[in-house]
C-alpha cells in the first residue's frame, strides 16, 4: 500500500483548476508534502465551488481542466514522487439545476426508467398525489402563484427533440408518451405526422428506444423546417392565457413528478436528500450496479495509477456502510497490485471506536482535532464561562439542552418528512404481526421521535438485523431517554420498536409477502431478519445522521457560545478539556487501530480556522477576565443595539428585559468570533483592513444566526432583524471607534496573541508527530484566521508561502511570530523530519512521557521510537500564566519552569540529543531528567533526536 507521509487538501473549482495547482507542486513538495488531497474531481453543477454537487460521475470537470489536466497535475506530482487523493461522494448527487442525467431520465420516464433505482425514491407514497413521481420542491412560491405569473412553461430543445417544462434554471423533462397529443394541439398536418411516431408509447424500457427516434426525427424536422411550426405548439400551451394554462396544468400533472414549493420539501419530499439540502439527492450505491456505475471513473484511475488512494465523503449517509467499505476495498485490490489507502468522512462520538470490520485506514481527521483541540483548553474554564454565559444570555449552561432543543426543531421542521418514513417502515412491520397491529402510525412516530432525540451519535450499524454490542452502548442511552420522556403508554411499542431496530433475535421482522406470515407462540413473526426490518433499520440510520449534523453542528453550535473554540465539526462542545492522560490514550489507541488514520486541524468544513480556535482557547485561561470583557463590552456598545425591525435603539447598562438585534446571545458570540480572528497586525486605526475584516465577520454572522434558527433562519429569513445586526456590528467597528471599542479589542486580541500562537505551535506539532497522516488544508500553513466557509475556502497565495520556505531553523522566526513564518517553518521542518527518518513518525512506538516538577501541568511530552531510533517531543501547555503580560514572544521564559522535567526513557540517558527546531542540544541529566528551561530554551515546542542535520 501506498500510505501517504503527509497529505495537503486543495480545493479545487473554475477559479483554482489543476493546472492552477500544478504550478505549485514543487513548494508541495519543498514543503513535505507526499500527497495532493483532492476535492472532488468529478462533474458537478456548474459553477460549484465545493465540488459535492456530482453530476456526473464518470467524468473528469471540465471546470477544473478535465481529465487531460488531472493527468498532467498527477506527472509533475510523479516527478517529484509524489501522489494523488481523490475525494469520492458515493452518497448523493446534485439535482438541483438542468445537468444530471440521471435525474432527468426518471423526472421524465418515472418508475420506468434506467435510473429509477439508482437513487433513494419512495414510489409508494402514501400520499396520492405523489404515487410513482418525484416531488420537486423548487418554485420560490406557490405552484398555483407561479403558473399564474407564467413563470411555469412547456418549452422545445431543438439541439435534442425534446419537450420540457422550464422553471428559471431547471429542466424538467416531458415524457414522451405525451408528445403525441403535444404535437396533435396545434392542428397543422405536419406535426401531426411526427405525432404518428408517438403514438401508443408507453413507460415500459422496451418502448425507450422508439421514443429517441421520434425524438431524433423531431429534431431533424426542426432543423430543415425551422422552429415557427413548434411555437404555434407551444402557444397552445401558454401559461398567459386561462385556457391554455389549464392545459400546460393538465400536462404537468401527468408527468413523473410534481412541481412544488421549495417550503413543502420538510414535509412531503419522497426522496432522500443529503441533510436537509433539496437540491442533493440520495444514492442507493448498495446496490452493485450503481456501485460500479458511481465508482466506474475512480477505479479507472486507480487501475491506471493516476490515483493512489480515495476518501469517502459521508460514509454514514450510505444504507450500509460496512458492505460499502468491504466491496470498495475489494475491487480496488483487484485492480491494483498494491493495496489502496482509503480513509472515510466519519464523525466519531467520544469514546465511539471506528469499526474493526471496515477495511479503512482510518478517518479524515475529525477525532484527531476534536482531541487536540480539547487539549488546549484549561478545564478550570469551564464553569466560570458556562455561568457567565447563561447570565448574560438567559440560554442554558448545559450544551446537551441545547442540542436536544434543536434536534426536536430539526425533526419537526427539517426533517418532516424523513420521520415519517421511517415510521411508515415501522407500521409496515407492525400491520405483519397480530399483537403489534394496533401500533398505530402516531404512535410509533412519537417513540421514533424519542429515540432519535435522544440517540448520542450519528448511527447504528446493524448486521444481520442485529444491534452489535457496540451499537448497543448508544442505543441504550438513546432508550432510556425515550423512556422518560415518553408516557408509560408508549413503553410496551418502544421495546417493540427497540427489538425491530436490531435489539432482539426473536422479534426481528420478516420480510413481507402477500400471504399472511406465520406467527410463533406469543404472536411474533418468525425470528429472522427480513427486507422489512432492514429496510427500518436503514432508515433509522439514514435518520439519525443527519439529525445529528444538523441539529448539532449546524443549529446547536450556533446557539451555545460558553467558549465557541469547542463548537467544531466533530467536537461536543459539552466536552470542555481534554486531559493530557486522555490525549495520550487516544493516540495510544490509533497508534494501534488505525496507524495510517489522517490527522487534521483544519478542513474545507471547520466552523472557525484553526488559529481562531487556538487563540480563543486561551479564553479558558483567564476566564474571569473574559467574563468581565464581555459585560463592558456589552455595556460600552448598547447605544448601537437595534430593535428587532433593524431600527436603532437606545439603551443602557445590560437590561435585557426587550427583544434587541443582536440579541445577548449573538453579540457575545460576536465579540468572541471578533477577538478570534482579529489579525495579529490589524490597528484600530486601519479603516480599510478594519472594514475588510468587518466584511468577513458580517457574513459569518449572516450564516450564524440563520443556522442557530432561532430569530431568523434559512427557511424564513428575518431581513429586517438580520441587517439591524448587521448595522450593529459595523457600527461598534465604524472609524469613530478607533480610539473606544476598536481599541479595547485590538488590545485584548494582543494580550492573548502569544498564548494563542503558542497553542497553535502546540497544535501544530502534536499534528504533526502524532500516530497518523498529518493533514495539511490549504494555506493554513500560515496562521489561519478564517471563519466558516465560504470564508475558509478563500484563495490562497501560494507564492508567497513558497518565497518564505528556508532552511532556518522555526526557532529563527519566533521574534516575528506576528507573520506566521515561524509556523510554515515548524510544518516545513517536522515534514521534512517525515521524510528523512520515514518510519520513525509513522510505523513507531508511542510512549507517553511523564512529567515531574512545578509546572508539570503545562507540559505534554511523548517519544516515537522505531528500533533504536528515537524522537522526543515536547509542547508547552496552558502557558497563559506562564507567559505573563511582558514579552514579546509566544515562549515561556526558560528560567519559569523552574525544577519542570520530563522523565526520559532509560536508553536516551547517554545519548546526544538535537532540537529539529532550533540550535538547541539540551542534555538529559544523570537521573534521566530532560529540563524545561533546557529543552524549550529557545522554542515553546521542541522535537528532539539524535540526527540534528535538518534534510530538506
Amino acid at each position: 500500500m501506498t500510505v501517504p507521509r503527509s497529505t495537503l487538501r486543495l480545493q479545487f473549482h473554475r477559479g483554482f483548476t489543476f493546472d492552477d495547482a500544478a504550478k505549485h507542486v514543487e513548494y508541495f513538495a519543498a514543503l513535505g508534502i507526499s500527497h495532493v488531497y483532492a476535492s472532488p474531481i468529478t462533474t458537478a453543477e456548474p459553477g460549484s465551488m465545493h465540488g459535492y454537487d456530482t453530476v456526473d460521475y464518470t467524468q473528469v470537470s471540465a471546470e477544473c481542466g478535465g481529465e487531460a489536466a488531472l493527468r498532467r497535475l498527477v506527472d509533475k506530482l510523479r516527478a517529484h514522487d509524489m501522489g494523488l487523493i481523490i475525494d469520492t461522494v458515493p452518497n448523493h448527487m446534485g439535482v438541483g439545476g438542468a445537468s444530471n442525467a440521471w435525474w432527468l431520465d426518471i423526472l421524465e420516464w418515472g418508475r420506468h426508467s434506467a435510473y429509477a433505482r439508482h437513487f433513494d425514491v419512495d414510489w409508494h407514497s402514501p400520499d396520492p398525489a405523489l404515487r410513482g413521481k418525484v416531488l420537486l420542491p423548487t418554485l420560490g412560491a406557490p405552484y398555483g402563484e407561479e403558473l399564474a405569473a407564467g413563470r411555469i412553461a412547456l418549452h422545445f430543445a431543438a439541439d435534442i427533440g425534446r419537450f420540457y417544462i422550464g422553471y428559471g434554471p431547471h429542466v424538467f423533462p416531458v415524457c414522451p408518451i405525451d408528445y403525441a397529443s403535444i404535437l396533435q394541439s396545434a392542428d397543422r398536418s405536419d406535426l401531426t405526422a411526427l405525432a404518428e411516431r408517438f403514438h401508443g408509447l408507453t413507460t415500459q424500457p422496451a418502448d425507450h428506444p422508439r421514443a429517441a427516434e421520434g425524438r431524433d426525427m423531431l429534431r431533424e424536422f426542426v432543423a430543415q423546417n425551422g422552429g415557427l411550426a413548434i411555437e404555434f405548439v407551444l402557444e397552445t400551451y401558454s401559461p398567459n392565457d386561462p385556457v391554455t394554462r389549464d392545459r400546460l396544468h393538465r400536462l404537468i400533472e401527468r408527468q413523473h413528478f410534481r412541481l412544488a414549493w421549495w417550503r413543502t420539501a420538510s414535509d412531503e419530499v419522497n426522496w432522500r436528500r443529503f441533510f436537509d439540502i433539496s437540491t442533493l439527492a440520495g444514492v442507493r450505491v448498495e446496490r452493485p450496479e450503481v456501485f460500479e456505475a458511481v465508482h466506474a471513473l475512480p477505479f479507472r484511475l486507480y487501475q491506471e495509477g493516476v490515483v493512489d488512494g480515495l476518501r469517502i465523503d459521508h460514509v454514514d449517509g450510505l444504507a450500509e456502510p460496512r458492505e460499502y467499505c468491504q466491496r470498495l476495498r475489494q475491487r480496488l485490490t483487484e485492480l491494483r497490485d498494491s493495496a489502496p489507502y482509503v480513509v472515510v468522512e466519519k464523525i466519531l462520538g467520544r469514546g465511539e471506536p471506528l469499526r474493526d470490520d471496515w477495511p479503512v485506514d482510518g478517518t479524515t481527521g475529525y477525532d484527531f482535532m476534536n482531541d487536540v483541540g480539547a487539549l488546549l483548553h484549561d478545564p478550570a474554564g469551564a464553569e466560570p464561562l458556562a455561568q457567565t454565559w447563561t447570565e448574560l444570555t438567559g440560554r442554558s449552561p448545559r450544551f446537551a439542552d441545547e442540542a436536544l432543543a434543536a434536534r426536536r426543531k430539526i425533526l419537526a421542521e427539517n426533517l418532516s418528512a424523513e420521520l415519517d418514513r421511517a415510521a411508515r417502515a415501522l407500521h409496515r412491520i407492525a400491520r405483519d404481526s397480530l399483537t403489534t397491529r394496533d401500533f398505530t402510525f402516531t404512535t410509533l412516530r412519537r417513540v421514533l421521535t424519542e429515540l432519535v432525540v435522544h440517540f448520542p451519535v450519528y448511527r447504528i450499524y446493524p448486521q444481520n438485523g442485529l444491534r452489535s454490542t457496540a451499537d448497543n452502548v448508544y442505543f441504550d442511552q438513546a432508550l432510556e431517554g425515550a423512556r422518560r420522556s415518553l408516557a408509560r403508554a408508549d413503553h410496551v411499542a418502544l421495546e417493540r420498536v427497540n427489538a425491530w431496530l436490531g435489539g432482539s433475535a426473536e422479534e426481528a421482522p420478516a420480510g413481507r409477502s402477500g400471504a399472511p406470515q406465520q406467527q410463533n407462540q406469543n404472536g411474533a413473526p418468525p425470528s429472522h431478519a427480513g427486507s422489512a426490518g432492514r429496510t427500518a433499520q436503514t432508515l433509522f440510520s439514514q435518520l439519525t445522521a443527519p439529525v445529528a449534523a444538523k441539529a448539532v453542528e449546524d443549529t446547536a453550535c450556533y446557539r451555545y457560545g460558553r467558549l465557541l473554540s469547542r463548537n467544531e465539526v466533530g467536537s461536543d462542545p459539552g466536552e470542555f478539556a481534554l486531559s493530557v492522560e486522555q490525549f495520550h490514550a487516544s493516540n495510544l489507541e490509533r497508534s494501534q487501530r488505525f496507524p495510517h488514520a489522517m490527522l487534521a486541524t483544519a478542513t474545507h468544513d471547520h466552523k472557525r480556522g484553526e488559529d481562531v480556535r487556538a487563540r480563543l482557547a486561551v479564553l479558558s485561561e483567564i476566564a474571569q477576565d473574559w467574563s468581565a470583557t464581555l459585560r463592558a463590552w456589552s455595556t460600552l456598545n448598547a447605544p448601537h443595539r437595534r430593535a428587532l425591525d433593524g431600527k436603532p435603539v437606545s439603551s443602557v447598562g445590560q437590561d435585557t428585559s426587550y427583544d434587541w438585534a443582536p440579541g445577548p446571545a449573538a453579540e457575545a458570540m460576536l465579540y468572541q468570533t471578533l477577538v478570534g480572528c482579529w489579525p495579529p497586525d490589524l490597528q484600530p486605526d486601519d479603516e480599510a483592513g478594519v472594514k475588510e475584516l468587518a466584511e468577513r465577520v458580517a457574513q459569518w454572522q449572516l450564516k450564524a444566526l440563520r443556522e442557530a434558527k432561532l430569530q431568523t433562519n434559512w427557511l424564513a429569513p428575518d431581513e429586517p432583524y438580520e441587517a439591524g445586526c448587521r448595522d450593529f456590528l459595523f457600527d461598534i467597528l465604524a472609524p469613530q471607534r478607533r480610539d473606544g471599542f476598536l481599541k479595547e479589542l485590538s488590545a485584548f486580541a494582543a494580550r492573548i496573541g502569544r498564548a494563542g500562537a503558542l497553542n497553535s505551535l502546540q497544535q501544530t506539532l502534536l499534528r504533526l508527530a502524532s500516530p497518523g497522516i498529518p493533514d495539511l488544508y490549504q494555506g493554513t500553513e500560515l496562521w489561519d484566521f478564517s471563519l466558516v466557509d465560504p470564508d475558509n475556502r478563500r484563495p490562497v497565495d501560494f507564492a508567497k508561502r513558497e518565497a518564505w520556505l528556508a532552511q532556518t531553523p522555526p526557532s529563527e522566526f519566533l521574534s516575528t511570530w506576528h507573520d506566521g513564518r515561524v509556523k510554515l517553518a515548524v510544518v516545513q521542518r517536522v515534514l521534512a523530519l517525515r521524510a528523512h527518518l520515514p518510519e520513525l513518525l509513522s510505523q513507531s512506538e508511542y510512549l507517553p512521557l511523564a512529567v515531574r516538577g512545578k509546572h508539570a501541568s503545562n507540559v505534554i511530552a511523548f517519544a516515537r521510537r522505531h528500533g533504536n531510533a528515537w524522537a522526543v517531543v515536547v509542547a508547552s501547555r496552558l502557558a497563559a500564566g506562564l507567559l505573563g503580560e511582558e514579552g514579546n514572544v509566544p515562549m515561556v521564559d526558560p528560567a519559569k519552569w523552574e525544577d519542570t522535567a520530563v522523565e526520559m526513557p532509560s536508553d536516551l540517558s547517554a545519548r546526544a540529543l538535537f532540537d529539529w527546531l532550533s540550535p538547541a542540544a539540551p542534555k538529559v541529566d544523570e537521573n534521566g531528567l530532560l529540563y524545561l528551561r533546557d529543552a524549550l530554551g529557545a522554542m515553546p515546542i521542541a522535537v528532539l533526536v539524535e540526527d540534528g542535520v535538518p534534510r530538506s
